[in-house]
């Protein structure tokens, strides 16, 4: 259920992160950087969570996997 709504909210930003398998999708043209703060936002909300700006690194929001391996440590999933 998580991933789900995790891959639903990346879906909505852009549909090209659910097929990239690179390592950082914001230098590969994947999303930009306002398209990676409205994920954040929609992640925050959805989870009710805070994302504080040292998780917003290449490694947290490389890839979908990055993204929902960082989610999950931050629900404690």
């Amino acid at each position: 259920m998580m991933e789900k709504i995790i891959l639903e909210i990346l879906g909505n930003a852009s549909e090209e992160i659910l097929t990239y398998t690179g390592l950082n999708m914001v230098d590969d043209d994947i999303i930009d950087s306002f398209g990676l703060i409205s994920i954040i936002s929609e992640l925050e909300e959805a989870f009710k969570i805070e994302i504080d700006a040292e998780y917003v690194t290449e490694e947290n929001f490389g890839n979908k996997d990055c993204v929902i391996a960082l989610i999950k440590k931050l629900t404690g999933n």
